[in-house]
């Protein structure tokens, strides 16, 4: 899954995902219910961290593959929508996949 730019930018997609989430439906929560704002702020920090890996590699997918903002824009606006990396993933693994068949 590293070895192909598309490959890195599903892992990071992955991980951002999940930190998303996390910061969603555990971090805030626990700022708003429970008064500890500590945990916005780790997860918070570790999500926006990832989600600036997730636009380089994206932007390294676009550089490398010839990708248009058109075709960039799903993956970026997947990223913005709690479980949207995990529903492109499978798109873009699919075209991972197509690009590493041999020949």
């Amino acid at each position: 899954m590293l070895n192909t730019p598309i490959g890195r930018l599903r892992a990071i997609g992955m991980i951002e995902g999940v930190s998303f989430l996390i910061l969603l439906f555990i971090a805030m929560p626990l700022k708003y219910i429970a008064k500890e704002p500590l945990a916005v702020r780790v997860v918070g920090m570790a999500h926006g961290i990832l989600f600036l890996l997730f636009c380089l590699a994206l932007l390294i997918v676009m550089l490398e593959h010839r990708w248009s903002m058109r075709k960039a824009a799903g993956p970026f606006l997947a990223s913005l929508v709690p479980f949207g990396p995990f529903i492109i993933d499978k798109k873009l693994r699919a075209e991972d996949e197509a690009r590493t068949l041999p020949e």
